[in-house]
């Protein structure tokens, strides 16, 4: 059962929630950047700089908690996200984890295979 900020345990992070929340550009843009830095980096949610609403970001965030990718904590009035690595890497082997980090062509504005530009 998730704790009270709806993080789940690390028994419940699960395949398909993860791959659902990396589905999204955006978010794997979030997991990456958190991915880059040293561990137990937190950065707050606006420091992403993504390109949509208030709403929307909350929603992408609250996407990657759920799906045990992040841990976020209220700092006054923002919140910090860091990535849950020792976490995901507990439950996922290390080489599943590298399947999860988005490749060079799945970014948005990236030439795919066939496709000029």
């Amino acid at each position: 059962m998730p704790d009270g900020e709806g993080h789940p345990s690390v028994e419940e992070i699960e395949l398909g929630p993860v791959l659902s929340a990396l589905a999204d550009p955006l978010r794997r843009r979030v997991v990456r950047e958190l991915a880059a830095e040293p561990d137990g980096a937190a950065r707050t949610c606006s420091s992403f700089g993504l390109p949509v609403s208030k709403a929307t970001v909350t929603h992408h965030f609250r996407a990657l908690r759920e799906a045990g990718l992040i841990r976020q904590v209220d700092r006054g009035n923002s919140r910090m996200a860091s990535l849950r690595r020792a976490d995901i890497e507990e439950r996922r082997p290390s080489d599943c984890w590298a399947s999860w980090q988005p490749s060079r062509r799945s970014e948005p504005g990236a030439v795919r295979r066939g496709q000029g530009r």
